[in-house]
């Protein structure tokens, strides 16, 4: 793809992400749930005091967090703009979708019990609404792990975990995305998706606010297990499956500045990943949280006869102003839509 082509989506992403937060996202706002109300203003962040909606092809929208009515001031942050949710907890009541919610769409869910980074999350969620926009995909973006039912997922064709963080789902909740996933979805991880430590702390409090909770959820889905990062710095990332739709306009060498994950293990030597990006740790200090030089940052598998593709990247609100970055995740979010639902082979 030609550098004309990427700056103008990335240009076109960023004015749908304002008019998209500047008239709440531009259509019928779904219902509120019945929680307590959130203080009126603006989000750290920039993001819009009330639910949002959104026309994507069919309509798309905004859904309800599951503490007070979406999105609230700080999250359950306290008065910070970032750290851990002070009241974690499992939702139960599933939002309402937009009547005229298309099928085939993508639902993005950004709940997190665990850390939460509010720039961050209020940016990238207005970024791949707006990619959705752009695509004519029906999407929509909610807190509430409730989501997460038979009924509702039925509706999607692509998962995203925008950097959720702990375990954000009850038993029954598991069970349909895991159902969901293995019999032919599409999920796509981002960053903190991906970012929760194994829980030292073992009483129910403690293992809510942590995503390794969840056994298969790491072990199928992620793939591998988070164990720290380096502080944010710039780095090489080598793109190495050049020719796979995930890597459409991206350079063979991307650098950039991110907050560069480590896990316990290297998906590369896991049977059926395909690594799709790797950063160079000659290219910047990975202290304590060296791979051993080979360290995948982006890849996908598949589970069942679904798919799961992770990113590590995309820690701070302005990472999805990047146009590379931007052009990445419109490239998963389509490559997500048209794979669903195909039968998934290791060997592709």
């Amino acid at each position: 793809m030609k550098m004309s082509s990427w700056l103008q989506l990335a240009a076109a992403v960023l004015f749908t992400s304002l008019v998209l937060n500047a008239q709440g996202a531009g259509g019928p706002s779904a219902q509120q749930e019945n929680q307590p109300a959130a203080q009126p203003g603006p989000a750290p962040g920039g993001g819009p005091a009330g639910p949002q909606a959104g026309q994507g092809g069919g309509a798309g929208g905004r859904g309800e967090g599951g503490r007070g009515n979406f999105p609230p001031v700080t999250h359950g942050l306290g008065n910070l703009a970032a750290g851990r949710v002070q009241q974690a907890t499992y939702d139960t009541t599933p939002p309402e979708l937009p009547a005229d919610l298309k099928s085939g769409g993508v639902l993005i869910i950004s709940k997190t019990n665990g850390f939460r980074l509010e720039a961050g999350m209020q940016s990238s969620d207005t970024a791949l609404a707006a990619i959705a926009k752009l695509r004519g995909i029906p999407y929509f973006v909610t807190e509430n792990g409730a989501v997460m039912n038979p009924e509702q997922l039925s509706k999607f064709k692509l998962v995203i975990w925008n950097n959720t963080s702990g375990d954000i789902a009850n038993d029954d909740q598991k069970a349909a995305f895991k159902d969901w996933l293995e019999k032919g979805g599409v999920y796509f991880g981002i960053h903190g998706a991906g970012g929760d430590p194994v829980p030292r702390d073992q009483t129910p409090d403690g293992l809510i606010r942590s995503a390794a909770s969840w056994k298969w959820y790491i072990d199928e889905v992620v793939g591998v297990q988070f164990i720290g990062h380096a502080h944010i710095q710039p780095a090489d990332i080598h793109i190495e499956d050049t020719k796979s739709p995930l890597a459409k306009g991206l350079p063979a060498v991307w650098h950039r500045a991110d907050e560069w994950y480590a896990f316990s293990e290297n998906p590369r030597n896991k049977p059926g990943y395909h690594v799709i990006a790797a950063v160079d740790e000659k290219s910047y200090d990975p202290a304590n949280f060296s791979m051993g030089g080979d360290h995948p940052s982006i890849w996908w598998h598949c589970v069942g006869k679904g798919r799961a593709l992770f990113s590590a990247l995309g820690h701070g609100a302005e990472m999805y102003q990047e146009p590379l970055m931007i052009q990445f995740l419109d490239n998963a979010m389509q490559w997500g839509v048209n794979e669903s639902g195909k039968n998934c082979s290791a060997e592709k």
